[in-house]
C-alpha cells in the first residue's frame, strides 16, 4: 500500500555555490566571464577614441605625406613609412613585397587592436629592447615603452668610418645620411661620426633625457595633452618637462640653459665650412612661371635647402657631414642628448678648421 504525500513547504535558504568545473564535465557551472562590455569600453567609452583622434589629427604622422609619398609602398621602406608596412613588419619581422596602396598611420598601426577582446587589446605592437642597426655595442636598450618608437626612429646608415674605412669616402646621393630620423641613436648616444677632439664623448645611456617615466620619447612627447601639445599630438609637452621629476615647474621654453640656441649656431657654423669644403651646397630648382603682375612667363630659381655635394670627400669631411646632417635632422636642437650633441658638433667643427689650414 502506497503512501500519500502532502503539499510542498516553503523553499529553504539557497545553498553555496558549487566550485568551478572543468568544462562542465562534473554539472558544476564554470568560472564567470568578463561581461563583454569591459573590454570594449577601455576605447569606446563615450568620449576616449574621439579625444584621441582630435589630438592624432595634429600629428604628422596622420597627414601621410611621410608615409604615402614615395616610400610608403616600397618593401625596402614600408616598415616605417606606412600603416600597412608598419604592421607586416612588426608581425614578421620583414616586409616582403612591395605595397600596392600604402596608407598612413592609425590607432591599429601602433596598438593591436580587435584581436582578443580581452584589456590587453590595445597593447603595443612592438614592445622588446631595442637592438640599434647601427650600433658597435652589440647591445640592447629597453627604452619602455619608446621601444616601438625607436624601431623607426633611427639611423638607416652607418657613419663613413663605420661602413667604409679608409681616407676617402663616396657621397653617391644628395640624399646621404643617418636617413631623416636619427632621434633614437641622438637620445641614446651612439652610432654617429664620434671624431676624435676635445670634446669627449659620453656614455650610452648616460643623457639626462635617457629614461623618463620609463618612456623616454613617451615622457615628453605623449605628456598629458593641453595647448596642442602631449598625447597623441607627439608633439613635445612643456608639461612634461616641468614635473618634480624633472625640471619641477621651472621650464618656460625647450631652450633650457640656452642648449637649442647653442646647438642651432654649432650646426649653422659646421655647414658653413662644409659648403667651403665643397661638400655642401646650397640646391636650386628652375621653373618658369607665370607672373601675375606682368602676364608673362618667366624663370624662377627656387631653394630646396642645403644638400651634400655627390662625389669622392675626404673622410674627416664626409664624418662631418653625417653629424651636422643627422643631428641637423634630430630636429631637438640638443634636447635629446645635449652633451652628445655638442661634442659631435665641436669636435667636428675643430677637424674641419684643422683641414682649411
Amino acid at each position: 500500500m502506497s503512501g500519500c504525500e502532502g503539499p510542498a513547504g516553503p523553499a529553504g535558504p539557497a545553498g553555496a555555490n558549487g566550485t568551478d568545473g572543468t568544462n562542465g564535465v562534473d554539472g558544476t557551472d564554470g568560472t564567470d566571464g568578463v561581461d563583454g562590455n569591459v573590454s570594449c569600453l577601455q576605447c569606446h567609452s563615450a568620449e576616449t577614441p574621439q579625444v584621441i583622434l582630435e589630438q592624432f589629427n595634429q600629428s604628422v604622422h596622420a597627414a601621410g605625406q611621410i608615409a604615402v609619398d614615395y616610400a610608403g609602398g616600397r618593401a625596402s621602406c614600408a616598415q616605417c613609412h606606412s600603416s600597412e608596412g608598419f604592421i607586416e613588419f612588426a608581425r614578421t619581422g620583414d616586409v616582403e613585397e612591395n605595397i600596392s596602396s600604402p596608407s598612413a598611420w592609425e590607432c591599429k598601426t601602433c596598438h593591436s587592436i580587435h584581436e582578443t577582446f580581452e584589456q590587453t587589446d590595445y597593447a603595443l605592437r612592438l614592445a622588446d629592447p631595442i637592438a640599434f642597426i647601427y650600433d658597435t655595442t652589440g647591445m640592447e636598450y629597453d627604452l619602455g615603452n619608446s621601444n616601438l618608437c625607436t624601431n623607426c626612429h633611427q639611423n638607416r646608415r652607418g657613419e663613413p668610418a663605420y661602413t667604409n674605412p679608409g681616407d676617402s669616402f663616396n657621397i653617391t646621393s644628395t640624399h646621404y645620411g643617418p636617413h631623416h630620423g636619427p632621434q633614437g641613436n641622438v637620445l641614446t648616444g651612439l652610432g654617429m661620426a664620434e671624431i676624435d677632439g676635445s670634446f669627449s664623448y659620453p656614455a650610452a645611456e648616460s643623457a639626462a633625457h635617457y629614461d623618463i617615466d620609463n618612456g623616454n620619447c613617451t615622457g615628453c612627447h605623449m605628456a598629458t595633452y593641453g595647448n596642442g601639445a602631449g598625447g597623441h599630438t607627439w608633439n613635445p609637452a612643456l608639461d612634461g618637462c616641468n614635473t618634480a621629476e624633472c625640471h619641477n615647474g621651472s621650464v618656460t621654453d625647450f631652450d633650457v640653459n640656452n642648449v637649442q640656441t647653442e646647438t642651432a649656431a654649432l650646426l649653422e657654423e659646421l655647414r658653413d665650412l662644409l659648403v667651403a669644403a665643397g661638400v655642401v651646397e646650397l640646391g636650386t630648382e628652375e621653373l618658369y612661371e607665370l607672373n601675375p603682375e606682368t602676364g608673362e612667363i618667366e624663370l624662377v630659381v627656387h631653394l630646396e635647402g642645403y644638400h651634400p655635394v655627390v662625389g669622392m670627400h675626404g673622410m674627416t669631411e664626409a664624418r662631418a657631414f653625417f653629424n651636422w646632417i643627422g643631428l641637423a635632422e634630430d630636429r631637438s636642437h640638443g634636447v635629446h642628448n645635449p652633451a652628445y650633441t655638442k661634442a659631435l658638433l665641436e669636435n667636428s667643427i675643430a677637424a674641419m678648421e684643422a683641414l682649411a689650414l
